[in-house]
C-alpha cells in the first residue's frame, strides 16, 4: 500500500510507525511543513495507560519515550499564600521536539520516507491512503470542508504556552488574585532543565491587566512577577511568535472522504486543561493502524472513525466540564485549599456545575467510603455525558 501522511506531528509518525511494523512493505512517505528539529511548544503530558499502550504496539518507541520522559505523582495547588500537596497518578513529561525527535528517528530506522519543509495542499496522486495529520488548521481538511464538516467553537478564556527554567516537582497549579480578577498557571517539568507554563484568565483580567496591550517582553515580566512565588526567580520564556489565544475546540461531521482520513487535531481537539492532547493523537494512529490491518481501506476508515468518536465521548465531555470549571472559578476559588484542590480534581464531572461546591466535597467524600455512592456516580457519569452528546448531535450545524 502507497500511504502519504501530511503532518510530521506526533499522529503522523507514530503512524507511519505502526503501518511499517505491519507491513514492512508498505511505500509510506510523511511530510512536514517545518524544517527538521523545529516545533512549536515546550512538554507535553501523559500518563501511565498510554505508556503501556505503546509498549503493546512498539516496544522499541515506548523505551525511548520513557527513557527520555520526566515523571511525577504529586499535585501543588497554590492559592495566593496558601499551598497544599496531593499524591495523584503517576504522570511523565518529555519535550515535544524530543518526542518528535524519537519519532523520527524510529520511522526512518524503519524504512519511512521524511519529507520536511513540504507541504502539499491536495491529496498526492497515486497513494492508495492520504492521511491528514497537519493539525487544527489542516490544509487538506479545509480544501474539503463542505465535505468533512467543520466546527470550530471558541472558548471565553485567554491562555498562553510558555516555558520557564523553573523544574516543578509536580504538577503545579498556582492561582494568584489581582484587582482585575483571579490569573492561573499549570505547570510541570518536561527536562532535567525546563517546565512547561500555561497561563490562563478570564477577558476581564486579561484587559485589565493589560495584557493585550503589553509587547511580550512586558508582558513576561508582568507574569514573572504574578507568579514569582512558584518561579521563585526563573524567568518565563517565550518561543517566537507565541501569543495569547482562546481555545478552539474542533469537530468535524465526518472523518474520512474518498481515500483522505483525518488524525490528531484536524479531526477533533480537546482542551488543553486535561493534557490528553498528545495521547489521544497517538491513540488515533493506533486505531487507524489497527482499522487497516483488518479491513480494505475503505472499511478501515469506516471502522476507525466509529470507534474513536465512541471512545472520545467522555474524553471531550470531561474536556468540556473542564474548560467550564475554569471559566467558573470564582465559584470555587475561596474554598479553603485542600477542598478547592479536590474539586480541582473533580472538574471533569458533569454533576459538579450543578451542585454548591461545599456540599458536593462532602458528597464525593462519602463517595469515596461506601461503594453504593460510588457506583452511583459512576453509572450517573457517563449518562450525563451521552445525554450532551445526544443534544449535540441533534444540531444542525454538527
Amino acid at each position: 500500500m502507497k500511504v502519504v501522511c501530511v503532518g510530521g506531528g506526533p499522529a503522523g509518525l507514530y503512524l507511519a510507525i505502526l503501518l511499517k511494523r505491519q507491513d514492512p512493505s508498505h511505500d509510506i512517505t510523511v511530510h512536514e511543513r517545518n524544517p527538521e528539529g523545529s516545533t512549536y511548544g515546550w512538554g507535553v503530558t501523559y500518563w501511565r495507560g498510554l505508556l503501556d499502550k505503546l509498549q503493546e504496539h512498539d516496544p522499541e518507541s515506548a523505551r525511548a519515550v520513557e527513557e527520555h520522559s520526566v515523571r511525577w505523582t504529586d499535585g501543588v495547588a497554590r492559592v495566593g499564600d496558601l499551598t497544599t500537596r496531593h499524591r495523584g497518578d503517576e504522570g511523565f513529561g518529555i519535550g515535544r521536539h524530543r518526542l518528535l525527535g524519537l519519532l523520527a528517528d524510529r520511522a526512518r530506522a524503519l524504512g519511512v520516507r521524511l519529507e520536511f519543509e513540504s507541504e502539499p495542499t491536495e491529496p498526492p496522486a497515486g497513494a492508495d491512503l492520504v492521511v491528514a495529520a497537519d493539525g487544527v488548521h489542516s490544509a487538506l481538511r479545509t480544501r474539503a470542508a463542505g465535505h468533512f464538516g467543520t466546527r470550530v467553537t471558541a472558548g471565553r478564556n485567554h491562555y498562553i504556552w510558555l516555558g520557564t527554567t523553573q523544574v516543578f516537582d509536580a504538577f503545579t497549579f498556582a492561582f494568584t488574585e489581582t484587582e482585575h480578577g483571579w490569573i492561573w498557571a499549570y505547570g510541570y517539568g518536561y527536562s532535567g532543565d525546563h517546565s512547561t507554563c500555561v497561563v490562563e484568565c478570564s477577558p476581564q483580567t486579561y484587559t485589565g491587566l493589560g495584557l493585550d496591550r503589553a509587547d511580550e517582553g512586558e508582558g513576561l515580566a508582568l507574569l514573572g512577577k504574578l507568579f514569582a512565588g512558584v518561579l521563585d526567580g526563573h524567568p518565563l520564556i517565550a518561543r517566537s511568535g507565541a501569543s495569547w489565544q482562546t481555545f478552539r475546540t474542533l469537530t468535524n461531521r465526518t472523518w474520512h472522504h474518498g481515500n483522505v482520513v483525518l488524525l490528531g487535531d484536524a479531526a477533533h481537539t480537546t482542551h488543553y486543561s486535561i493534557g490528553a492532547g498528545t495521547t489521544l493523537a497517538l491513540e488515533d494512529a493506533m486505531c487507524l493502524a489497527g482499522a487497516l490491518r483488518a479491513h480494505a481501506v475503505p472499511e478501515a476508515l469506516a471502522a476507525y472513525e466509529r470507534r474513536r468518536r465512541t471512545e472520545l465521548l467522555s474524553v471531550q465531555s470531561a474536556a468540556r466540564y473542564s474548560a467550564q470549571w475554569y471559566e467558573n472559578l470564582p465559584r470555587y476559588i475561596h474554598l479553603p485549599p485542600h477542598r478547592m484542590f479536590a474539586l480541582l480534581g473533580q472538574r471533569h464531572s458533569p454533576l459538579l456545575p450543578y451542585v454548591p461546591p461545599q456540599l458536593y466535597y462532602g458528597l464525593d467524600k462519602a463517595a469515596g467510603q461506601l461503594e453504593p455512592l460510588r457506583r452511583l456516580k459512576r453509572w450517573l457519569g457517563p449518562r450525563a455525558a451521552r445525554a450532551l452528546h445526544a443534544r449535540s448531535s441533534a444540531r444542525p450545524d454538527q
